[in-house]
């Protein structure tokens, strides 16, 4: 188990590593586009550098709103600030703030920029659904998260592939409206030239969404694994997690607050579609790996 974690945490700033580079291309073409040359690069760098300032300080906050979670205090959920409480001591971290989400979908998250300042948020339809063992199972997993700081990696992450998508939107509506033309103009030579750069910038643009799917997905993916393993053991009932999967399983996904930005933050992949649950396509592109998976590597712990 710790050469896993050793290994995606290796993995995680390799693909850290990768966004980086994507973006400093993106911001090279810029630079060439506009006669700026190497400047793109620091342009590009000084974006990355605000979004992820910004998103490292409020980048909890935000996620909680766009879930409309609620702070819910121990009078009001007993069970579960009790569970939470003493989850936190065996892990040797602060309580978390403890939140509420009005959604019938059974599902929870935790979000913050380090176990001194964490949340944990779980639906509605958790808290109906999960028995206790069943429930420390799920915050057991989402300390684990706390614990290892997945969550800050993971907005590190989309923060520069975010910051990627946009300078390749800049850079192709900047060519739609004729900055470059104009430039180009100027060079009766530079057609050829344009044309390449062009088509460089077009594919990068086209790229970019896909490229940051990918990326989100391996961090996480591999994350969950780890934090199913380690919720476990730090319950020391590895059943209560694999019963709350299971009931996952044939639970409704369907969210009114999911969005491509938060899915991969949840315990289950949540899906935005009511009736059969999560589509082909978001399976496809899904940030957590199946249940079925899941629950068959805890099983043989």
């Amino acid at each position: 188990m710790y050469e896993e974690i050793a290994s995606n945490k290796r993995r995680t700033w390799l693909l850290m590593l990768g966004a980086v580079v994507f973006l400093a291309a993106i911001g090279f073409v810029i630079g060439l586009i506009f006669g700026y040359g190497p400047l793109g690069l620091a342009i590009a760098f000084a974006i990355a550098l605000a979004m992820s300032v910004a998103s490292y300080f409020a980048g909890d906050r935000l996620v909680l709103a766009s879930t409309r979670a609620r702070v819910v205090t121990a009078e009001e959920q007993p069970r579960l600030h009790n569970i939470v409480e003493g989850l936190a001591i065996a892990a040797g971290v602060p309580k978390p703030r403890i939140y509420v989400v009005p959604e019938q979908a059974p599902n929870a998250f935790a979000t913050g920029r380090d176990p001194e300042h964490s949340s944990v948020a779980v639906t509605e339809g958790l808290l109906a659904l999960m028995n206790r063992v069943e429930l420390e199972g799920v915050i057991g997993h989402e300390l684990s998260h706390v614990v290892d700081r997945d969550i800050l990696v993971g907005t590190v992450v989309a923060t520069l592939v975010g910051a990627a998508v946009l300078m390749s939107e800049f850079m192709m509506r900047s060519w739609m409206w004729g900055g470059f033309r104009g430039r180009r103009g100027n060079d009766s030579g530079g057609g050829a030239g344009a044309l390449v750069i062009f088509a460089i910038g077009f594919t990068l643009m086209a790229i970019a969404p896909l490229a940051g799917q990918i990326i989100k997905m391996s961090v996480s993916r591999n994350r969950e694994y780890l934090a199913d393993a380690q919720g476990a053991m730090l319950t020391r009932y590895p059943p209560g997690l694999i019963s709350a999967l299971k009931k996952l399983q044939g639970a409704p996904t369907a969210m009114h607050s999911a969005n491509n930005a938060t899915g991969h933050l949840w315990l289950n992949q949540p899906s935005r579609l009511e009736g059969e649950g999560i589509t082909t396509m978001e399976r496809l592109f899904s940030t957590h790996p199946p249940l079925e998976e899941r629950i068959k590597r805890l099983e043989e712990m």
